[in-house]
């Protein structure tokens, strides 16, 4: 089988706002091969540069497009295709946007791998059929307190037994960051759990006293209350936070989710739209030996849903699944298949690959370039 296209195709809302919601805007990618098998994938970053990135016209041998690069390989030769991508953005994209157009390829690869074995990539990659993960509804705080608290009462009717609230207002005072949890608590109710994303607005002092602060609120754990790079942060509040600590959704490759795991947190959050399937798996399993949970990071489109799915399930001993509930047709229209919650579990995909089946008319509506 060899790679005869990659395109990446961006969609994007007619109207696009500063608020932390990756579901305005997204970069698919889609590789087409020489046996008529198709894979896709999602990349969680900037989405016209990853698309510049995958499209680039050849410069020299250490500056090329993913595309080009990835032109006549195996798509089942992950290592191969993994090299000639290190290889063509060796001079300008082995961290950050580069690494997440990668991780997108990536995604679409394990899907042909799963389509061409006519299996779920789950099983490719050990996982025993049939299994189920616990999902937190994913959505961000309310404008106010109020706010907050109806939507903690839609989402636990809704039959969610843990519901995340993150980013907004959070951050601007203390009297307003604790009235906050305070009412996601009281509207999500006594029997379910409430997780709160900070969205790095704190240093780890001020995080430390938030976090002594919601232990009132029963939070199952107090995601992103730091910026990604202050490790030392990270470990002085981790050594004393009373709260579990979750962190990793920024980063993409292995050496800087380590250094997070070195740190003490509590769970890691790869997202296989910036670090690939291949990646996320790696991380979760090194996160066994630290006694860390792993949760997906997945604010994006039913792809991502089941590329995370897929990972969750090889990779074991986690407890959470991150399920975005944000009211947007590029959330839930992208995919056929709608992910439903039953029970409060919600099952892996079954179909071969990724299991999921790209809606065209979505595509057509809202791509742009």
């Amino acid at each position: 089988m060899k790679i005869t296209d990659i395109e990446a195709i961006v969609l994007r809302l007619p109207n696009v706002t500063t608020a932390a919601d990756g579901t305005q805007d997204t970069c698919l990618i889609r590789i087409d091969t020489d046996e008529g098998i198709s894979g896709w994938g999602e990349a969680d970053s900037a989405p016209t540069v990853v698309k510049a990135i995958v499209d680039a016209p050849l410069s020299h041998q250490l500056a090329n497009g993913l595309a080009n690069a990835l032109e006549g390989a195996d798509p089942l030769d992950r290592d191969e295709c993994s090299r000639r991508m290190d290889q063509a953005l060796n001079w300008y994209g082995r961290v950050g946007v580069g690494v997440h157009a990668m991780a997108g390829i990536d995604v679409a690869l394990w899907d042909i791998a799963g389509k061409a074995a006519e299996c779920p990539v789950s099983q490719l990659l050990g996982a025993e059929s049939g299994q189920e993960l616990r999902p937190y509804a994913s959505l961000l705080f309310g404008d106010t307190a109020a706010e907050t608290y109806e939507l903690g009462r839609r989402f636990a009717d809704a039959g969610f037994t843990a519901i995340k609230f993150g980013w907004g207002p959070m951050g601007r005072s203390e009297e307003e960051d604790i009235e906050l949890v305070r009412q996601a608590k009281r509207g999500a109710g006594p029997d379910v759990q409430i997780l709160v994303d900070a969205g790095q607005v704190w240093d780890w002092k001020t995080a430390l006293q938030r976090a002594e602060a919601f232990t009132e609120f029963d939070v199952g754990f107090l995601e992103e209350p730091l910026q990604p790079q202050d490790f030392e942060g990270y470990k002085e509040l981790c050594s004393r936070s009373p709260v579990p600590i979750a962190t990793g959704e920024s980063e993409s490759l292995t050496p800087a989710f380590k250094e997070l795991l070195e740190c003490g947190i509590n769970f890691v959050q790869p997202d296989p739209g910036r670090c690939g399937i291949s990646t996320m798996v790696e991380v979760g399993r090194i996160a066994h030996d630290y006694d860390c949970g792993t949760i997906n990071h997945t604010f994006k489109s039913g792809v991502s849903i089941a590329a995370s799915l897929h990972a969750l399930a090889g990779i074991g001993n986690t407890e959470f699944s991150e399920y975005c509930v944000v009211d947007s047709p590029l959330r839930h229209d992208i995919t056929a298949e709608s992910f439903q919650v039953t029970d409060g579990r919600l099952a892996i995909p079954e179909g071969p690959g990724l299991g999921i089946t790209i809606v065209e008319e979505t595509l057509a509506k809202y791509r742009i370039g």
